[in-house]
Formats: structure tokens, C-alpha cells, sequence
């Protein structure tokens, strides 16, 4: 068992994604701090179709844990199960905690290294320039996504979006969907709707598709940019089975800590918030849950604690870049697409923003 504690509380985060990341890095002074994450970096997951058609922007997005966590002890090692004071660890370590949080997202297979998941990039960027037909399976935000990114930076490329849904991008309004469509119309994106693609037996090799209306679509390469599910189902083994919902969520309280749980607290897509799942919802509860950490550690009452507001609703905020100079981008009275939203997401995806709340220059690489 391990005890690193000395007079400062303990806090153990597991999971080192943008939320996980930014508390273990707001209370590296405050507390004595533990990460459990089984890679050695933090991937700004909004970068990640940029990365694809440009390699070099992953320089940026995949950065090292120990570049912004620079006081605090990182475990990379994924964790197994959880009791009451301690978090035992697939390497077979057991560490003790006094506030634990959760914050382990989605559950997106990733390499352990910063070196090896930059390789990936590169080779994605190789199979989008070898291929001259491109299918594109799922029409959320990340497949209209990586169909903008392709069809801005590789125009002679054919592609094609097939969507089980009636429109894209559901997660948003209608207007946003029809405008995401018009958009992607117009750069000759061939978007196929109410219909899917059996994905079970599918490898890089293969070159043809069956959709759910029995046509057959020919593509050179292929992405599957269906929903990821959340990295969850390891809790069932531990005390915190009874907290996930029928979704595999993990059920919070006003002030992000798990219900029921004074000591434990859940952020990020992990979450049972009704709100979208975007990178600023991330950093929000990350803010709110470190507020309260810290005012419990210096024993404030619990009345003094700071409650989330989530950003739920039809009329919440959110955006979809298209390519490097358009977006679309739903805001709270109206839907607009064009160069204003992209000024805002597309020329950077956030990625400079989220490196300065990490302490890091936007731009400038640590050596």
C-alpha cells in the first residue's frame, strides 16, 4: 500500500484527459496529487481530425503529462478497482487516497507513448493521401468533422458520409444539421442518410461497403467515426457500481462528487449531466470541482460549495468546424455558419486555449 501523503491531503485522479488533467494540474501545489492514466500524455481529443490531414498540428495537441504536471507523482497504468481509501492499479500498486476523482471518459483505444500516437498520425495522413475514394462511417460531429478536414485540404479526394441518422450532427438543432449539409454538398461530399454499414468484419483492406438499403459503396481507405463508448464497465467491480446508471455513467450530485460519496467526485463525459459532451463542459467542471476539493481541504462547509451549472438545453452552445475556415456554431438565439464561428473554433480547434489553462505557451513546444 502506498501512503504519499505527508500533511497534505491526497487526491488521486484517474484518468488523464482534458478534465482529469486540468484538476490534477490546478491542485499539484495544494494537495499531494496522484495520476492514473495508462499513457504517458494528454490528447486534446478536439485536435484530432486536424492531426489526421496535418500531422505536424498533433505536436500541439499530444502533449506529455509531465510538461503541465510537474509536482505531483504519475502512475501510467490503467486502474482495476476502488474501495473506500484506496485505488489499486493494474501494475499492482494500492493508493491511498482522501478525495478521489473520476474522470476517465471515453473509451478510445491509445498508445502509451507521445512518440508512438504521433507514428499514428503520420499514418492516417498516408492513408488519406493514398486513397482516392474515402468513406466516411457516422455523420456526428466527429465524421463531419473529418469530412471537412478532407474535403478542405485534399479537394480531388471522393468522399463519402453514411449516416444512420435522419440528419447530422444530432446533437445540435435542425438548422445546424441543414447547414452542416449544405456545407458538405457543396464541396461535392456525397452524404448518404438513414442508413448504415456493417462494420463487424471490416479490416484496411477492405475496398467495399453493404449499407443497411443493400447498396454497395467502392472506397480506397475508410474511417469509423461512430459513437465511442464510455470507459466505464471497469467500475461494475467496484464500489462505485451501484452510482452508474442504466448508460454506464456515473451518477453526480450538484457539486460533481458522486452520489452519496462525500470524498469521491466525477467529471467529464463519465458524468450523468445532461449537457453536450465538448471540451469547455470539460474544463467547467474541472474548474468547479477543484473549488470544492479545496474548500473541503481546508474545511469549509459543504454549504459553502460551488454547484455546476451545466449547459443543457436545445438553445445551448456548441460548434461544428468545417474544414480550416468554416464552422457552424449554435448558439444560444440563432445558428450561424461561416467565417466568424471557424475564427472562433476551426483556426485552432481551442487547442492554443486549452494549452494556456495547462500553463503551457499556445503555440511555442517544450523542448
Amino acid at each position: 500500500m502506498e501512503n504519499h501523503g505527508g500533511d497534505l491531503r491526497r487526491v488521486v485522479v484517474i484518468g488523464g484527459g482534458i478534465a482529469g488533467s486540468l484538476v490534477a494540474k490546478s491542485l499539484q501545489f495544494f494537495a499531494n496529487v496522484t495520476l492514473i492514466d495508462p499513457k504517458e500524455y494528454l490528447e486534446i481529443p478536439y485536435g484530432r481530425l486536424r492531426s489526421m490531414v496535418e500531422p505536424s498540428f498533433a505536436e500541439r495537441s499530444v502533449i506529455n503529462h509531465s510538461e503541465y504536471f510537474t509536482n505531483g507523482r504519475l502512475i501510467t497504468s490503467p486502474a482495476v478497482d476502488i474501495n473506500e481509501s484506496e485505488v489499486l492499479v493494474a501494475d499492482g500498486r494500492h493508493v491511498v487516497f482522501d478525495y478521489l476523482v473520476v474522470a476517465t471518459g471515453r473509451d478510445f483505444p491509445l498508445p502509451k507513448t507521445r512518440a508512438h500516437r504521433l507514428d499514428q498520425y503520420r499514418a492516417e495522413n498516408e492513408k488519406i493521401r493514398g486513397a482516392n475514394s474515402i468513406l466516411i462511417i457516422g455523420g456526428g460531429p466527429v465524421g463531419v468533422e473529418l469530412a471537412g478536414e478532407i474535403a478542405t485540404d485534399f479537394s480531388d479526394k471522393r468522399i463519402t458520409v453514411v449516416h444512420g441518422g435522419e440528419r447530422l450532427v444530432e446533437f445540435m438543432g435542425p438548422k445546424a444539421s441543414d447547414k452542416a449539409l449544405k456545407w458538405l454538398t457543396s464541396k461535392k461530399v456525397d452524404v448518404k442518410l438513414d442508413r448504415t454499414v456493417v462494420v463487424d468484419d471490416m479490416s484496411d483492406e477492405t475496398k467495399s461497403f453493404r449499407t443497411s438499403t443493400g447498396e454497395i459503396i467502392s472506397a480506397d481507405a475508410h474511417f469509423v467515426c461512430t459513437g465511442i463508448p464510455l470507459a466505464s464497465s471497469w467500475l461494475r467491480k467496484t464500489i462505485l457500481d451501484s452510482n452508474l446508471d442504466s448508460h454506464g455513467r456515473l451518477m453526480v450530485d450538484g457539486y460533481l462528487r458522486v452520489k452519496g460519496r462525500k470524498k469521491i467526485f466525477a467529471i467529464g463525459d463519465i458524468t450523468d449531466i445532461r449537457e453536450m459532451k465538448q471540451g469547455e463542459s470539460a474544463k467547467r467542471q474541472a474548474k468547479v470541482a477543484t473549488k470544492n476539493m479545496k474548500m473541503l481541504m481546508v474545511g469549509k462547509d459543504e454549504s459553502k460549495m460551488e454547484s455546476y451549472r451545466s449547459g443543457a438545453g436545445a438553445g445551448a452552445t456548441a460548434s461544428v468546424s468545417l474544414g480550416r475556415k468554416q464552422a457552424v456554431a449554435q448558439l444560444p438565439f440563432t445558428t450561424i455558419k461561416g467565417i466568424l464561428p471557424a475564427f472562433l473554433k476551426s483556426r485552432d480547434l481551442f487547442v492554443g486555449n486549452t494549452r494556456k489553462h495547462l500553463g503551457l505557451h499556445p503555440t511555442l513546444l517544450h523542448n
